[in-house]
């Protein structure tokens, strides 16, 4: 069986295929409050049937209270006019808080379960489509079809109830002059058809740009540093210009054609009036006793009010046209099937020993395309095994898939001998830990941003995972301890504090597999040791699978499998791997031969450590030499293990 597509390019959906067939679709966020939308329907229906008796009143005020002198009648049409229009307004406040609350609720759905949604899609999603593009769907497409649903689709309804209400009254008033109004409504209708298209058009357009600049800003802000690093500000801020100019643009067709249909409706309005007043004349002229002058001021009265709904009924169709294109865009991801799913008769993954296997495993991220080439690989249970190989070999094809974030196209990958796409991925990530080259901070205080390994750890959990792996020192010098405000991505950490943080998340959480790729960035000599502690305690009494970049852990491993081009061209211990002469030989010889064993760099986190808490030049404090210190010693160092080994169970 081919693979399914990966990834899907909602962003540019051919305008041809642009339709409302989605539209039905929101019957699942509607449903839940359907009563309170009829409860609102009936509060506009009666405030639609109210309103047509308003002119009745004035016309009985022209024709009987003023010519006949009758004060007392004249103030009770008064005061009943009064009374009416009280009430219209009484059922409209409690009309519009209906629909306000009732559009929150669905607003507050619909973003759930996109939000939801989207957190069960597979890495071959968010690959293929920016994360700006991502948050416009779920945050001005949303309100899109919110605005549909509790204003479009309500106001429409209570529209057509006035348009049937008042033509009914007019028929009902004078058949003849109701018929010589209404002969301009076909105009509008013509005028509405007319623009369709264009308006349809141009609605996309608006939406595709209002993506465009999200996708932009959320890039730019993400990469400021490196916009400031490089002063490329000026070149950002053209670009990002460029395309808050092509969205004013959109937006400026969009608003012109919206406003054409004002002054046409309006001049159909007039239109319908001028008839009004002229054949209403000629009636009178002709002395016809059905149309008085109080008749031709309630069918004025009438053509301002008949004009009114059709005037919303266009900007209702404005936004059956934003919400055409909204759910199109919104239902794509709602109806993305994950590639990566459970099977139906799944099974749990109790906790494991930790034996993994890849066998003959072919994978590619495109049909056709693939990246990795029958790779076999073996970690037995509390084994570390090193991956090395250069840049775009494969390497993190490899943990991808181990994590079930891709699955193969052929072979199988084995977790205590069992298939990992036979069990549920909950409770085969529940016993992999992840520690990535790129750690992701949330915003938040350090404590929450530890607990995220596992959510019921204690405070007590919480600290001493981090003493473990040496961040408790740092984190108590920060302003407010554990519950020091990391702010978003952690730019209030170094590269190294943000590395040990990573490592107590890790470690909270406790995996049988323990999946690292191993940071690159460079940090100074005492955060470096700092890390290689933590990485060593990390490693012990579980099995690990790591991208490694530090020779200490290269040394340390089990076993190495060399990667090159999504084949493992080489296995066994650095010693094996150098005697060889081969790619493993040559990589190290490029890395690491000649390195300096201490990084020069200025101290980044840790200047301000007192001289006594910080390691003595020459020697790291359990009186190793400074080049194990760096992470480049020649030995395996043996710790006590955060897990007791199988022997000692018990």
């Amino acid at each position: 069986m081919g693979r399914p597509q990966r990834g899907l390019d909602i962003d540019n959906i051919d305008l041809k295929d642009v339709n409302f067939s989605h539209l039905p679709k929101l019957k699942r966020f509607v449903s839940p409050f359907k009563w309170y939308l009829l409860l609102a329907l009936a509060l506009a229906v009666a405030i639609s049937l109210l309103s047509t008796v308003g002119p009745l009143l004035v016309r009985r005020a022209i024709d009987v209270d003023i010519p006949s002198g009758d004060l007392s009648g004249l103030s009770r049409t008064a005061l009943t006019y009064l009374g009416i229009m009280l009430v219209i307004e009484v059922l409209s406040v409690s009309q519009r808080y209906v629909m306000s609350w009732t559009g929150q609720h669905m607003l507050y759905s619909m973003r759930r379960a996109l939000f939801s949604h989207l957190q069960d899609l597979g890495f071959d999603f968010f690959d293929k489509l920016q994360a700006g593009r991502i948050m416009s769907r779920v945050t001005s497409d949303v309100e899109s079809l919110n605005q549909l649903i509790s204003s479009g689709v309500l106001g429409l309804l209570t529209d057509l109830v006035t348009l049937f209400a008042i033509m009914t009254v007019m028929i009902r008033m004078n058949l003849k002059l109701a018929l010589a109004t209404l002969t301009v409504v076909p105009l509008l209708f013509l005028v509405v058809w007319t623009l369709r298209a264009r308006m349809t058009r141009a609605y996309h357009m608006v939406r595709r740009r209002i993506a465009d600049i999200a996708a932009n800003l959320q890039e730019s802000i993400s990469g400021m540093k490196i916009v400031q690093a490089f002063s490329r500000e000026e070149v950002n801020a053209d670009r990002f210009s460029d395309t808050v100019y092509e969205s004013f643009q959109a937006q400026l067709e969009a608003a012109r054609l919206h406003a054409l249909f004002h002054p046409l409706v309006d001049i159909i309005g007039a239109l319908g009036s001028a008839l009004i007043v002229y054949y209403g004349g000629l009636r009178m002229a002709w002395l016809d006793p059905t149309v008085t002058v109080g008749t031709i001021v309630a069918f004025l009265n009438y053509m301002t009010r008949f004009f009114w709904p059709i005037r919303n009924i266009t900007e209702v169709y404005n936004l059956i046209l934003q919400a055409g294109v909204s759910s199109q865009r919104v239902f794509e991801i709602l109806e993305t099937e994950p590639n990566v799913r459970d099977k139906e008769d799944a099974m749990e993954l109790g906790e494991i020993e930790g034996h993994v296997q890849f066998s003959n495993v072919v994978f590619g991220y495109e049909p056709g395309l693939p990246v990795l080439h029958g790779v076999t690989i073996e970690a037995k249970p509390n084994e570390t095994i090193a991956l090395v190989g250069p840049t775009g070999a494969g390497k993190s094809s490899i943990i991808n898939l181990l994590c079930r974030f891709y699955d193969v196209d052929e072979g199988e990958i084995l977790a205590d001998g069992v298939d990992i796409r036979d069990v549920t991925l909950e409770s085969l990530r529940r016993n992999l830990g992840i520690v990535l080259q790129d750690t992701f901070i949330f915003s938040g205080t350090v404590r929450d941003n530890i607990r995220y390994g596992r959510l019921d750890a204690t405070d007590e959990e919480v600290e001493e995972a981090a003493k473990i792996v040496g961040a408790h020192e740092f984190i108590s010098r920060l302003p407010d301890g554990y519950d020091t405000e990391v702010r978003e991505r952690g730019s209030r950490l170094s590269v190294g504090q943000r590395q040990l943080l990573s490592f107590a998340r890790a470690l909270l959480a406790d995996p049988r597999i323990l999946i690292l790729d191993e940071a690159t960035s460079s940090v100074d000599a005492y955060t470096e040791y700092l890390i290689q502690q933590a990485l060593e305690r990390l490693l012990q009494g579980r099995t690990s699978i790591v991208i490694a970049h530090r020779l200490s852990t290269i040394r340390n491993a089990d076993r190495i499998y060399v990667i090159e081009d999504g084949r493992v061209v080489e296995i066994g211990d650095h010693e094996e791997l150098i005697a060889k002469g081969g790619l493993y030989k040559a990589l190290y010889e490029k890395q690491f031969a000649g390195a300096p064993l201490v990084d020069e760099s200025e101290p980044e986190a840790d200047a301000d450590l007192p001289a006594d808490i910080k390691p003595q030049a020459g020697a790291k404090p359990d009186g190793g030499s400074e080049a194990d210190a760096a992470g480049f010693g020649t030995g395996r160092d043996t710790r006590t293990s955060l897990r007791p080994k199988p022997e000692q169970a018990g």
